[in-house]
């Protein structure tokens, strides 16, 4: 009897001709519900890319477009390569390891959502904002249950001062009010990704998107407005209006993975009078002939935005430094362990 080798065991007859294209759904451990335009299906990634990719922040995402075969429609799908990502948002993962953690991919727009209650915090916003623009996405702030806040155009105003041109809506998902302003900001073909804490309402508006109850819904302890986690995996949706949403987990920090273009961004006004300090390399702290410093003296410039924009500077650079240290180390094992595979060669009998 003739030996037929698997379809998928035939590698040196896969070509990129022979790859289909589809998009990450869902993910469930190391499963992915993928579609291809037609259908879902799910799919894992081969013996080749898992041998391949050492950081977890490179194996498949929600919202990655891949490249995989299929060899028959009962067959689960062989994810073989990840189709460049046109933009990343990350963080580095809560406590003290030294990682990314990846929180969407291939998004056009962010929409930051705060509650307009205890989750809300100004400082906060500008970590989130700094994050987005450092990823190449746009950000809109929403700011939700208005229906419980007295004062949220004061609130509008306090986030305008710090989200310079960036939309902010003010909402209650629970009565569907504001809503069109969410609309506004949500294109054909585009893909938004909502972040924000847990209990700050974002399934609420996801279920109020989609026109139906999709996603589970929780109350906020009344004692601390704190929300517990309904969200607990990253899932794609298809809107109506052509579009695609992302839903996330609740954030309980924002610690910045990488920050170089985003701060930029996220403070304009102090990159803008840092052009005017006497030092090229101007820390603005004590240094002489420092416009920053000068514009906090005279009252141009806030105390909070400057002590906010220092911190998160220092956060980047202690992370820069574990960052490098890490690298040496993994460089330093991977080298032992090549060292000690070449000596088992040689020591082998021939």
């Amino acid at each position: 009897m003739e030996k037929r080798n698997h379809p998928l065991k035939q590698s040196k007859d896969i070509t990129l001709n022979s790859l289909k294209t589809g998009r990450i759904i869902a993910e469930h451990r190391q499963l992915y519900v993928i579609n291809d335009g037609e259908e879902h299906f799910l799919g894992e990634v081969s013996g080749k890319f898992l041998f391949k990719t050492k950081r977890p922040a490179d194996f498949p995402k929600v919202g990655d477009y891949v490249r995989f075969l299929r060899p028959d429609a009962d067959s689960r799908a062989i994810i073989q390569k990840l189709v460049p990502r046109n933009t990343v948002i990350s963080r580095k993962v809560a406590g003290d390891k030294t990682a990314e953690q990846i929180l969407a991919v291939n998004v056009d727009a962010v929409f930051i959502v705060m509650a307009l209650d205890d989750d809300y915090s100004v400082r906060r916003l500008e970590r989130y904002l700094t994050l987005i623009w450092d990823s190449g996405a746009r950000p809109v702030v929403v700011l939700n249950k208005s229906d419980i806040c007295d004062d949220a155009e004061d609130r509008r105003l306090e986030v305008e001062a710090v989200a310079f041109g960036v939309p902010v809506c003010i909402i209650s998902a629970l009565s569907e009010t504001g809503m069109d302003c969410l609309w506004e900001g949500i294109r054909k073909g585009e893909t938004i990704c909502l972040l924000g804490s847990s209990g700050v309402g974002k399934s609420t508006i996801i279920n109020r998107l989609l026109g139906e109850d999709r996603q589970a819904v929780r109350e906020v302890r009344s004692a601390d407005a704190k929300g517990r986690h309904t969200t607990t995996r990253r899932e794609l949706f298809s809107l109506s209006s052509g579009a695609y949403l992302i839903d996330t987990p609740g954030l309980r920090e924002v610690q910045l993975w990488s920050a170089d273009e985003g701060m930029a961004a996220g403070f304009p006004e102090i990159e803008d009078l840092a052009a005017g300090c006497f030092f090229a390399d101007c820390g603005h702290t004590s240094e002489k002939g420092c416009a920053v410093i000068e514009a906090l003296e005279n009252g141009r410039l806030s105390r909070d935005r400057y002590d906010s924009y220092h911190k998160i500077q220092r956060e980047q650079f202690y992370l820069k430094e574990k960052q490098e240290t890490a690298g040496k180390m993994n460089r330093k094992r991977r080298f032992k362990e090549i060292s000690k595979e070449i000596r088992k060669h040689f020591k082998e009998p021939r």
